[in-house]
């Protein structure tokens, strides 16, 4: 268990590097250069276009995860009760909702035929926070 600690608190670091990682690379025509979307770069296009829709991913994208991971860290540390546990695990589902719809726009996109877009490494280096986090999670509420 203390290995799931110190793997929990590396998320705190990985997290805003995934965050500023390129996503995918889009284009509108497969001849021109793709151009690299992290989660920054999109949040920082959307709140200039929808600010609601901008709250809405901030929260799921940013601080769900990152607060997740922080109470996980308190719960571990003993600095938290453990009866935040089924809490947590709520504002985890939250932080996985944003996966789901990135993997959403890249369907619907190349469904559309349009342009062209790539997943890279940000997006796997993202989800892999996210399933980690969980995996933590889920270990630290089957430990007593």
């Amino acid at each position: 268990m203390a290995a799931l600690k110190w793997i929990n608190l590396s998320l705190l670091i990985l997290y805003p590097v995934a965050w500023a990682a390129p996503l995918m690379r889009a284009g509108l025509l497969p001849l021109f250069s793709l151009s690299e979307i992290s989660v920054l770069t999109g949040l920082r296009a959307l709140w200039g276009e929808d600010i609601v829709l901008a709250v809405i991913v901030t929260v799921f994208a940013l601080f769900a995860p990152y607060a997740k991971t922080l109470a996980l860290a308190l719960v571990q540390f003993g600095l938290l009760d453990r009866s935040t546990l089924p809490g947590i695990a709520i504002v985890g589902k939250l932080a996985m909702a944003d996966i789901f719809l990135i993997a959403l726009y890249i369907t619907i996109v190349k469904g559309i035929g349009i342009g062209r877009i790539e997943t890279a490494w940000g997006l796997y280096l993202f989800t892999a926070c996210i399933l980690t986090s969980l995996v933590i999670s889920m270990a630290e509420a089957r430990h007593p």
